[in-house]
């Protein structure tokens, strides 16, 4: 993935997009489906803070953080 321009915030998307309905999430990143349709228009305080729940859901699920 190609790093986005200075001010930016990457996509926490890993290309495994699997929605898991019942964990109400994708199973790739750990976004909601709510969280994935309103990326593309989100600032970057609200993609951080996107980054930082979805790597909260991955974490307690065991599957390490959004970014690795």
């Amino acid at each position: 993935m190609a790093e986005p321009p200075d001010g930016e915030v990457a996509s926490p998307c890993r290309r495994s997009c699997r929605y898991r309905p019942d964990l109400g999430l994708c199973d790739g990143c750990g976004r909601t489906l709510a969280e994935i349709e309103a990326w593309p228009t989100a600032d970057a305080a609200a993609r951080r803070a996107i980054i930082g729940l979805a790597a909260a859901r991955l974490s307690a699920l065991g599957r390490g953080g959004a970014e690795g």
